[in-house]
């Protein structure tokens, strides 16, 4: 039987290894490396658990910057430290960079063309539905959660409703829940190291 992706963590076999897959992830981002993330390191190359991988994320968000360039960073310097920091970020913007520029040198010949901005226009539809997608998939890293599941999602409909509905500034959003949801975390984890009291 094959360990589920929640008791595997290996590690890259070397920088080089690191900076290709990073390249490998980036090419395949189409609308935004998020939605392969997971699957290139999580499933695929199993550098991070399920579990791993929503807590690093979490944190790569909170930084400031790109998410995914954060994560790669941290999962660099994680096993070959400001090496595997720097050649994850070199992963992350060579090749990629390369054919962002030829890809903008087609598109300023072929913009005016409507079967070009039709499919542009269709490109953002399938983007968002990969990244519905892989929250869905990043759920199940929740489920040992100190705030449990439940709390998480309890979070994450706050979040939405504060963003989406009351128009509330993105940065009081962060620090207001992230720092309820960092107490409430910390007092559970306090709680479960001292057990139940004794009788």
């Amino acid at each position: 039987m094959n360990p589920s992706i929640d008791q595997v963590a290996q590690r890259p076999k070397s920088v080089a290894n690191l900076f290709w897959a990073m390249t490998s992830l980036a090419l395949q981002g189409f609308g935004g490396i998020f939605p392969i993330s997971r699957k290139v390191i999580v499933e695929e190359r199993r550098w991070l658990t399920n579990q791993e991988f929503v807590e690093e994320w979490a944190v790569a968000q909170v930084l400031p910057g790109p998410n995914i360039v954060n994560l790669a960073v941290m999962l660099g310097a994680r096993y070959f430290g400001l090496r595997g920091a720097l050649a994850s970020i070199a992963g992350i913007f060579l090749f990629p960079s390369i054919v962002l520029i030829l890809m903008a040198i087609f598109f300023e010949q072929m913009q005016d063309i409507p079967e070009v901005a039709g499919a542009l226009q269709g490109m953002g539809a399938v983007a968002a539905g990969l990244i519905a997608g892989s929250a869905i998939k990043l759920a199940s890293g929740l489920k040992g959660h100190p705030i449990t599941f439940l709390g998480s999602m309890v979070f994450m409909g706050i979040a939405f409703l504060s963003l989406a509905i009351f128009k509330i500034s993105l940065i009081l959003v962060l620090f207001g829940l992230g720092f309820i949801s960092v107490w409430l975390t910390y007092r559970r984890i306090s709680a479960l190291r001292k057990g139940p009291p004794l009788s």
